[in-house]
Order: structure tokens, then sequence, then C-alpha cells
């Protein structure tokens, strides 16, 4: 099957998207990949694909066409300007693409507009379309501080339900979603179903070296880990927090391994507490990811204090519980279910720094600790199977083009 892939951010970029192709491919599928510029999480596009360079590429055996994008920068405007950037670009490139793809497959991310070259080249070629929804639009931008009465939060209400709309079919990243797309957007559910993320094979992998930690305190007995974006979503700073309300307890550090908008911010917090038991990271290579996970004792994951955020169960789960980890989060909803029905962990409310900590504290006294890395595993092994993610996307490819 030849197979149309939209999505704004592709390999260098740390997402799942780049797997599934490459996985796709080792399935026999022809994948061509219609993404943007590398420049996500720093905002700015990667000097090797600036001024014209690397425009197609392929890399093992994915064909990628890259479109022309801002970077994302740091404020709303670079955002919005990266945004518009690769839909208009995107929807000029797809036009020029040959009537040869079966079908289109959209990765939603932010933003929803990410969608609109794949229904350009929908309706001009009359093929059908898949879309794997994982941040619900317009909400995502009412957890980023656009109010739900402005006239921008109305405009992209719009927007998104039409997107939505003239797709074929949907997948959800998260059970919470449908209500969304039902309650919010109202529309009709039956072209809408569950399909959970997975992870990645390297999350599996036991690390014969674990990475040790650094500092005066690398021989403390505990050690919590948080691993991705560090943005306003995030609430990384909650950590923070919680880490300066242990800062007597020399037995437990935290790690911070990633980058994004916030990480300056929250560095500086770390700082202006004076903390010693918390160590910052950067952006590390995802290769790099079962060292970070082997020193850890449980994950953390944390996510603003939002009803649309509360929605969602983001994917780094499925990567903390395909390496056997605990997980200890600050965070509502879909996540908090899942963290209890598997028994893998600990959880309390968004952006509740205090709650957090005696958490922290809570797992260190637990007896339990070695029965949640099994229950994390176990969940994972039943819910979030890779084989049973593509057996079930490959049957929506084949249903979509025998309609």
């Amino acid at each position: 099957m030849q197979i149309l892939v939209v999505c704004q951010y592709y390999y260098p970029e740390p997402f799942r998207i780049t797997d599934i192709c490459e996985t796709l491919v080792q399935k026999g599928h022809q994948v061509t990949v219609l993404t943007g510029l590398p420049n996500y999480p720093e905002g700015k596009v990667l000097d090797e694909y600036r001024r014209g360079q690397k425009r197609n590429e392929n890399i093992n055996g994915v064909e990628i066409i890259r479109c022309f994008e801002i970077g994302r920068g740091r404020g709303r405007l670079r955002l919005f300007l990266n945004y518009l950037s690769f839909a208009l670009s995107g929807s000029l490139k797809v036009r020029t693409l040959k009537d040869s793809f079966d079908v289109v497959f959209v990765n939603q991310l932010s933003p929803v507009m990410m969608a609109l070259p794949a229904i350009v080249y929908k309706r001009k070629h009359h093929k059908k379309t898949l879309l794997y929804c994982l941040d619900l639009w317009p909400e995502s931008l009412a957890a980023g501080g656009i109010a739900s009465s402005s006239f921008i939060y109305k405009m992209f209400l719009d927007i998104s339900r039409r997107i939505y709309r003239s797709v074929d079919k949907i997948l959800v990243t998260s059970s919470m979603f449908k209500d969304y797309f039902s309650d919010v957007l109202g529309m009709d559910t039956k072209n809408i179903r569950h399909l959970p993320q997975y992870a990645e094979d390297l999350f599996f992998e036991k690390v014969e070296q674990p990475r040790t930690a650094v500092g005066p305190d690398k021989d403390a007995a505990f050690h919590f880990v948080f691993a991705g974006n560090i943005g306003e979503m995030q609430s990384v700073d909650t950590i923070i927090k919680a880490a300066n309300e242990l800062r007597d307890h020399k037995n437990i550090v935290v790690h911070i391994v990633g980058d994004g908008t916030k990480l300056y911010y929250c560095k500086d917090l770390a700082q202006g507490f004076g903390l010693e038991n918390i160590h910052f990271y950067g952006r590390r290579p995802v290769e790099e990811m079962p060292q970070y996970y082997s020193m850890a004792s449980a994950m953390l994951i944390t996510l603003k204090d939002n009803q649309a955020l509360s929605y969602t169960l983001p994917g780094k789960i499925q990567s903390y519980m395909a390496a056997g980890k605990p997980i200890i989060g600050a965070i509502n909803g879909e996540t908090a279910r899942v963290i209890q029905e598997a028994g893998c962990g600990f959880c309390c409310s968004a952006e509740d720094f205090m709650g957090l900590a005696g958490l922290l504290l809570a797992f260190c006294n637990s007896d339990e600790r070695l029965h949640m890395e099994e229950n994390s595993l176990n969940y994972y092994s039943m819910h979030y199977d890779k084989n049973g993610f593509y057996a079930d996307i490959e049957d929506s490819f084949r249903l979509l083009v025998d309609e």
C-alpha cells in the first residue's frame, strides 16, 4: 500500500511518528511523509535544513518531503506563524504530488491545521483520509491560556470542527477524546475509535551499565526522573517546587531530561531555591533514554491543571510502562485513571506540588515498589502492545481503501 503521511513534525524531532513510518515500511508499505523543517522543541530550524537544504530525504526507507516552515521561537506570535507557515506551504506542496497514494494518514498533534494539506490532497484526488488525534483542538488553545469566550478560540473552534469533519475516520489516543468530539464539537462518533499509543522497542532495553547520577548526592537511594518536553503545558515547575519541599531529604534526587520553552524558567526557579537535589540534562538523543530510565526509582509526569489537558494521555506514559517503571504524577483525568487502574504508582491533583512531595516520600517508604514495576509492564503488555497497534492501523487503512 502507498501511504501519504502528513505531520508537521518528523525526525530528527522527537516524535513517535518516525517509528510508525519506519515500521510501516518494514511491513512492506511505501511511505512518503510530508513534513516541516526540524525546529522542535528548541524553536530554531536546524542549520542543516536552512537555505533550501535537505528538502527531500530518504531515511530508513521513508521518503521525506520537507515544506517551508518558520521556526516556532519562544512567543505566541512566532508560534502562530510556525503553525500557519506549514499549513500554507504544505497545502501548496501537496498539489504537486501525483495521484499515486492509496490512503492519507494525518498524525495530528498541535496544531490541527497541519491536517489541511491532507484534506487538499484528499479533495483533489478523491482519496480516503485517516486522522490520528493526539492533541484536541481548540482545547489545546484553551490550555495555553486562550479564553474560550475569545474571538480566537471561537474561530478555531469552527476551523477544528470543519477539519475533523473533513476526514473519513478518526483514531484517538485517549478514551476521553470521544466525549469531547461528541459533547463539544457535536460530532457523531461512529467513525471515531480509541487507539492508544505504544512505546518504541528501545524502551524495553535492559541497560547493563545504567547512567549514574552526578554531584554530591549521586549515592542517594531514590532517583526520580522526568523525561520529555518542558513547556507551558507540562508544568515541570510543579516538580521543582516539590523538590524544594524535599530539600532536607538527602536520599531523594530529581532528574529532568528534556528541553522546551520553560527549561530556563525551571532552571532559574531551581537556582532561586538554591536546590542541590535536582539535575538538568537538557535534550538527549532518544537512543540514550534507556540509560536515564534505568537510573530511575520511578518516573515523573505532570501537566497543568486544565480541563482540556485532563482528556489527554501523554505518550511518555507508554514509554514509562514499557521500561517497567513506577509512575508518580501530579496530573488529572485520563492519566490519573490509567495509573490507578494499572496499580503502577501514585497520583495527586495537577499543580499540587505539596501533594507531589508527599507522594515521593510515600513511594520511598512503600513496600509495593517492586509490585508497581511489575504492574506497569503488565499493563503495558495488555493495553499498549505494538503489534496490536499495527494490526489495528493497517486494518483501518484497508477498510478505507476498500470502501
